[in-house]
């Protein structure tokens, strides 16, 4: 239920500044990407692909590591990263998308991370897409029909096993005993009829 989390990722810090021989005295801060929103006061109101409700994250890894840190969405540091070394080199406004476990944007007008009033500012993983109650079962986010049950990693691999449970046609998919998305692309190549639909959709 990510109730380890943030110790983890302290124990990291602390391996990591032992391996390299660094002081805390040096450090000027740790910052953290988190899948959900984060609010100016670098707090989690939900991060619902962790399980975590309300979560003082800033201040938690704080008191762990003993060291300043700075909390941000995930894909928000993300786009940020794009576009201080990666594709948004040279680049005031981008949108960077994010494909994992779930589906997270990142939005930067003039060299700024669009927030958003709550820190949800590129969330496009909880926008609804799909109205037609195909999808019966509710997001991890608690609604229904949500881009990130049907185009996350997550939700291509379900809609795979969904897909190969309904029909005995022949597919390369079946070898696997764990479908993943990485499945489904792999029998693409392999021209997979069913894997070909999966991914269409």
């Amino acid at each position: 239920g990510g109730a380890y989390i943030l110790n983890d990722v302290a124990a990291s810090v602390e391996a990591k500044l032992a391996e390299k021989n660094i002081a805390k005295d040096a450090v000027v801060g740790v910052g953290i990407g988190v899948p959900g929103p984060v609010n100016e006061n670098g707090e989690v109101p939900c991060a619902v692909n962790l399980h975590w409700g309300f979560k003082p994250i800033e201040k938690e890894l704080k008191e762990m590591t003993g060291l300043n840190v700075k909390a941000g969405n995930d894909a928000n540091v993300a786009a940020l990263g794009e576009m201080w070394k990666g594709g948004g080199v040279g680049y005031r406004n981008m949108i960077m998308v994010t494909l994992g476990t779930g589906v997270g944007g990142g939005i930067i007008i003039n060299g700024k991370i669009l927030t958003g009033e709550n820190g949800a500012g590129g969330e496009i993983g909880h926008m609804c897409v799909n109205v037609d109650d195909s999808i019966t079962f509710p997001c991890n986010c608690g609604a229904y029909g949500c881009l990130e049950q049907i185009a996350s990693a997550t939700g291509i691999a379900r809609i795979a096993r969904e897909a190969l449970a309904a029909t005995d046609a022949p597919s390369v998919m079946r070898k696997e005993e764990n479908v993943t998305a990485k499945t489904v692309f792999d029998a693409v190549k392999e021209n997979d009829v069913i894997a070909i639909q999966v991914a269409e959709r």
